[in-house]
C-alpha cells in the first residue's frame, strides 16, 4: 500500500496548486529585487502544494523516527509562509530554523557535539536550498532528482518507510513543476525551498545514522546545490560583501545573465544533478572507491566553476 503514497501525494500537490491559482489576485507575489531573475510578480505559493503532497504521506507512513523530521519542516512551513506573507526579521527565521533542527536532530538521538555539528548542518542546508530557489525548475527538479535518489537508496538499503516517504517528496515537487517549468505560473516560495532544504538534511542525516548510506551520500546527492550556495558564500565573504544581502553572484544566476534561458539552465542543472545522483549510488555501492568518486565530482565542480568564472570576466572585461 506505500506504493500509492508518492500518487497520492502528486495528486494533492497538484489539485491544491490547481485551486490557489483560481485566487491568484489574493496570493502573495514575488516582486522582482536585486536578487531575481524574473522581470514580472509571480503567486508564490507553490510551496502550499508540496507540503500538502508531504502532510498526507506523512500521516499514512508517519512512526517515532520520522514524526520530528515532520514536525520540524512543518514548524518551518508555517513561519516561512508567514514570512512569504508578511515578511519577518532575519533573527526571527533563523531563530526558528536553529530551534527546529536541533529539536528534530536532539529526538533522533544525538547528543553533545555530534548535535551542534550536526544542527549548524542543517540550518545551512535549510538556507542555502532557499538560497538557490531562484530560477524556473531549479528547486523543483533539485527535489525531484535528489529525494528520487534518496528514495532508491532507501529502498536498496531496506527501508520501505523512508524509501515511500522520500519518493513522496520527489512526487509532490514533480507536481509542482508542471507548474513551474518552462514557465512559471508560480514560484516555490520560502514555505517549500526552507522545508525541503530541512527535509534533505534531516533525512540525509536519519538514514546515515541507521546504516542505510554512507554519511556523504547525502551530501553528494545534493552537491549541486551545496557546491554553488557554498562556493558563492565564501567568495562573498572574501571580497568583504554583506553576505545576507539578496545578489545575483551565484553560478546558477551568472549562467543567466550570461544569455542561457531559464529552460537551458534547468535542463543542464538537470544533467549534473543526474550525475551526481549516480556518483553516490556508485558511492553507496562501492565505500572502497569513494575516494575517486568525490575526485571525479569535485573535478566536475571546479571545472564548471572556472568556465563559468572565465566567461564572466570576459562579459565584465575583468582582468
Amino acid at each position: 500500500m506505500s506504493a500509492l503514497v508518492p500518487v497520492l501525494a502528486f495528486v494533492v500537490c497538484w489539485l491544491v496548486l490547481a485551486g490557489l491559482l483560481r485566487r491568484r489576485h489574493v496570493l502573495p507575489m514575488d516582486h522582482p529585487n536585486a536578487r531575481s531573475l524574473h522581470a514580472t510578480p509571480t503567486p508564490r505559493i507553490g510551496g502550499l502544494g508540496i507540503m500538502a503532497g508531504i502532510a498526507v504521506a506523512g500521516a499514512w507512513l508517519a512512526d517515532t523516527a520520522l514524526l520530528p523530521v515532520l514536525l520540524g519542516a512543518f514548524a518551518l512551513a508555517a513561519v516561512s509562509l508567514l514570512d512569504d506573507a508578511r515578511g519577518l526579521p532575519v533573527r526571527v527565521r533563523f531563530l526558528a530554523h536553529f530551534v527546529a533542527a536541533a529539536g528534530c536532530l536532539f529526538a533522533l538521538g544525538l547528543t553533545g557535539w555530534a548535535l551542534l555539528v550536526s544542527t549548524l548542518a542543517v540550518v545551512w542546508m535549510t538556507n542555502l536550498y532557499n538560497f538557490m530557489d531562484g530560477a524556473n525548475g531549479l528547486a523543483g527538479g533539485m527535489a525531484v532528482i535528489g529525494f528520487g535518489t534518496l528514495s532508491v537508496a532507501a529502498w536498496l538499503g531496506h527501508a520501505p518507510g523512508l524509501a515511500a516517504f522520500c519518493a513522496a517528496i520527489a512526487a509532490a515537487a514533480l507536481a509542482f513543476l508542471r507548474f513551474n517549468f518552462p514557465s512559471a505560473r508560480l514560484f516555490m516560495g520560502d514555505a517549500g525551498s526552507i522545508p525541503l532544504g530541512f527535509l534533505a538534511a534531516t533525512l540525509g542525516i536519519r538514514g546515515a545514522m541507521t546504516g542505510v548510506w554512507p554519511w556523504l551520500f547525502p551530501l553528494l546527492v545534493f552537491s549541486p546545490f551545496v557546491a554553488d550556495a557554498s562556493v558563492t558564500l565564501v567568495r562573498r565573504a572574501l571580497r568583504g560583501e554583506k553576505i545576507w544581502q539578496a545578489h545575483r553572484s551565484h553560478y546558477y544566476q551568472r549562467v543567466v545573465l550570461l544569455g542561457a534561458t531559464h529552460r537551458q539552465l534547468a535542463l543542464g542543472a538537470y544533467a549534473l544533478m543526474l550525475a551526481m545522483a549516480a556518483l553516490a549510488l556508485v558511492l553507496r555501492a562501492s565505500p572502497p572507491h569513494a575516494a575517486w568518486v568525490l575526485i571525479l565530482s569535485a573535478v566536475i565542480y571546479l571545472t564548471l566553476f572556472l568556465v563559468i568564472d572565465l566567461r564572466w570576466r570576459r562579459l565584465r572585461h575583468e582582468p
